[in-house]
């Protein structure tokens, strides 16, 4: 699609009153009006914590807001009907709805099992530190609220690699269960990094691999749901997802859109989960957003003519999401590195006004964060927005050759009448950079419809311009009057 735009339709601390799926519907004709393209929603399904619960501590994947279980009906978001209800409404708009997946975990379970296990040291989980004893687990997941609905599928112990708690001693460590190893083909973070929390899904036991084939067949005909935000993606057997998309894709007859989340600065180690799972989905540019970290709170002492260096936007700009900011980068979480407020209208500036990458902004900057007093950026992520939607075609031309003002313009195409830009943005002092944004532009006037720089522009008869850019800002050059 067109200058498509993802919305992360949820931050963390949003409160539990059930309300979020009724909110949802009711936006999306607002969603569609300002240029969002497709929402990423948070998981839909029974949590731990009943309404209480964000959705990443996973209990039954068939409650969508349906069942009495956890202490609630509802999931914190809604009912299963009005899940359903705000998807047919954002399909109504043109909006399509990527699913939160989460498989590698499991909590919240209703009993526990005996178990032999040995203890890993869990700075290193290729070290065992005990020998085999007997552990109480909690693993055994029987859903007796939703009572064989839709599936008669329960969990046990053998659906696991591992935990990390032992009830009968009530201590806190790593279990890996007699008979199970850890995944080889995962992220080497900690030696093994597997497992992450709760129960830790085993990927290579038959039944539970084919509960996640059936699991996903049911849901995408109860919600009908157009692509999949997929969670964790380096603490799971890389080949899985390569395999899953696979079947679902096959079984559809639908081109599903996919993302993973493998959380890592480490562009060889993004580069390398794509060539491992063929392609299958795009992955966010976390090297990105670092980078925008890095800018907003180096005092200016950021080298910006090597933002893009090292970033998955830069080396596989098909296959990168790029980001500002998520739930998991919020204040008080454990991925924490917000970007500072400061800089954020230029990182959306990059994300939105290039050419390269698909863009998810943030509930949370749009809509704000009333419990953490955060300010949020409605009216300039509408600029934006509006800038991508209307003037962010043609030929892209670069100028990051510069420690603090960088730039680039879009030339426009014959397509798109009135189109075109040229993009400021500095960490530091302002500054005016001349650049070259077509010859189709020669004669016409420009001006900073950001509002930061007062002057206008007069492009050249070879199709340059010098641009301006004041302190610590980003200014964003269109064309007057058309």
């Amino acid at each position: 699609m067109e200058n498509g735009v993802i919305m992360q339709y949820f931050e963390w601390y949003l409160p539990p009153d059930g309300n979020h799926w009724n909110r949802l519907k009711n936006d999306a004709k607002h969603l569609s009006d300002i240029g969002i393209t497709a929402v990423w929603l948070p998981p839909a399904y029974k949590g731990a914590n009943g309404i209480f619960d964000v959705g990443y501590s996973v209990y039954d994947m068939y409650d969508l807001g349906e069942f009495d279980q956890k202490g609630s009906v509802s999931t914190k978001y809604g009912t299963n009907k009005e899940y359903i209800e705000a998807v047919d409404e954002l399909h109504k708009y043109g909006i399509d709805v990527y699913a939160d997946i989460v498989f590698n975990q499991r909590i919240g379970a209703d009993g526990t099992e005996i178990v032999r296990a040995i203890e890993d040291n869990p700075q290193n989980r290729e070290q065992q530190t005990s020998g085999i004893e007997e552990i109480e687990a909690w693993t055994r997941f029987d859903f007796l609220g939703r009572n064989n609905t839709y599936s008669d599928f329960k969990l046990d112990w053998k659906c696991f690699h591992g935990v990390d708690y032992d009830e009968r001693t009530k201590r806190s460590s790593i279990f890996l269960f007699e008979g199970k190893h850890w995944d080889e083909n995962v992220d080497r973070e900690l030696g093994n990094y597997d497992y992450l929390m709760g129960a830790d899904t085993d990927f290579d036991y038959q039944p539970l691999k084919q509960s996640l084939f059936d699991w996903i067949d049911w849901y995408v005909d109860t919600a009908n749901i157009d692509g999949f935000r997929i969670d964790a993606v380096k603490h799971i057997k890389f080949e899985f997802f390569k395999e899953w998309l696979s079947y679902i894709r096959n079984s559809k007859k639908r081109e599903f859109f996919a993302v993973g989340e493998y959380w890592s600065k480490d562009l060889a180690r993004l580069q390398n989960y794509l060539g491992i799972c063929d392609n299958a989905m795009s992955l966010f540019d976390v090297p990105l957003h670092f980078k925008f970290f890095e800018a907003s709170a180096s005092d200016g002492n950021m080298d910006m003519s090597k933002l893009l260096d090292g970033t998955l936007v830069s080396s596989e700009p098909t296959k990168a999401v790029t980001f500002v900011e998520n739930h998991d980068t919020q204040e008080g979480q454990a991925l924490q590195s917000a970007v500072l407020n400061w800089f954020k209208p230029s990182a959306y500036a990059v994300t939105l006004l290039r050419n390269e990458g698909y863009p998810c902004i943030f509930y949370g900057d749009y809509y704000g964060v009333p419990s953490h007093n955060e300010k949020p950026f409605m009216d300039i992520l509408d600029k934006l927005l509006w800038l991508r939607k209307e003037k962010a075609f043609g030929s892209q031309n670069d100028y990051f050759d510069d420690f603090d003002v960088v730039g680039w313009t879009r030339e426009g195409d014959d397509e798109h009448i009135g189109t075109g830009l040229a993009v400021l943005i500095t960490d530091k002092r302002g500054g005016v950079k001349k650049m070259y944004i077509g010859k189709r532009h020669a004669g016409k006037i420009f001006y900073d419809c950001i509002g930061n720089c007062a002057d206008t522009v007069t492009i050249d008869k070879e199709g340059y311009g010098v641009f301006e850019v004041s302190d610590g800002s980003v200014s964003v050059w269109i064309l007057k009057n058309e």
